[in-house]
């Protein structure tokens, strides 16, 4: 099967990216860098990265997505990084602050932050370190982080005493090299309306376990129907990325508006070969 998707119609708006789980083969960043380093030659337009501590079973290795964005941007010019996506409602908002930043800035501003509230059904990640297991409370401690993250890259100082995070007067300085601050796409599965809520009020969005280009459609007409209702320009600049295996046909998505097509691996199968192979295809015809 050729990873290359069909071109009619044409699809002029679309970019690619990798989409890698940085799981046993690929759970060396100094790999993954090359992957990323051939990508970038190949005409790929962005490499994301899988964030997870843990995975089920046949996956025993798995790497750090941040040190490994890191050596991404250090290694490349003009691909878009970022994790897709980075549960918010394990991390800490001033250390993410503080990593988003340092990594736009390493990167020359070509971060792009996606978040979710993180689930603990694959690798147990939650319930195994600790974690909150209420999707309502991740959905809250997701959204506070968020409007502290924004406030964060301002560069003003924070004052924020909220149900779940506290910053008291803190300025973190510098600010991102992208403004008004670093692009969020949010996570969202059908049927569920606050993250399509949440995703209207931010850059982008990504659904996830999309039955068809029908579900995704509705998806995307939903957000619009949200954003226009929030007073946002219908000309600004937003983003929904669909997910495909190698070989989809992503026409019927671009015309329900994607503009990123995200390469889609078989998590329990990834191996470097498999991915190099899809690389050297090369991205969708712009």
């Amino acid at each position: 099967m050729t990873s290359t998707p069909s071109t009619e119609p044409p699809m002029d708006g679309l970019r690619s990216a990798l989409w890698l789980p940085l799981f046993d083969d690929l759970a060396d960043p100094l790999v993954v860098t090359r992957l990323a380093v051939e990508a970038e030659e190949a005409g790929w337009d962005g490499v994301f990265v899988w964030d997870h501590l843990r995975w089920g079973e046949p996956v025993e290795e798995v790497a750090d997505p941040w040190i490994t964005m890191a050596a991404i941007a250090t290694a490349t010019e003009r691909v878009r990084i970022g994790p897709m996506v980075t549960p918010l409602p394990r991390r800490r908002p001033a250390k993410v602050a503080k990593e988003t930043v340092t990594l736009d800035q390493l990167s020359g501003g070509r971060l792009t932050l996606g978040v979710g509230l993180g689930s603990d059904l694959f690798g147990l990640e939650l319930s195994t370190t600790g974690e909150e297991l209420d999707d309502r409370v991740r959905g809250r401690m997701l959204d506070e982080c968020l409007d502290l993250l924004a406030a964060a890259w301002s560069g003003e100082p924070v004052h924020h005493r909220g149900e779940h995070y506290t910053l008291d007067g803190v300025r973190l300085l510098p600010r991102p090299v992208q403004r008004p601050g670093i692009p969020v796409w949010t996570a969202a599965l059908p049927g569920n309306p606050g993250p399509l809520r949440r995703a209207a009020r931010h850059d982008g969005f990504f659904p996830v376990n999309v039955s068809g280009p029908d579900q995704f459609a509705e998806m995307v007409g939903t957000v619009k129907e949200l954003r226009s209702a929030e007073g946002k320009d219908a000309a600004a600049p937003y983003d929904v990325a669909v997910a495909l295996p190698p070989g989809s046909d992503a026409a019927p998505y671009v015309e329900a508006g994607a503009t990123w097509w995200m390469v889609e691996f078989p998590w329990g199968a990834v191996s470097l070969d498999s991915v190099r192979g899809v690389l050297r295809e090369g991205p969708a015809p712009r």
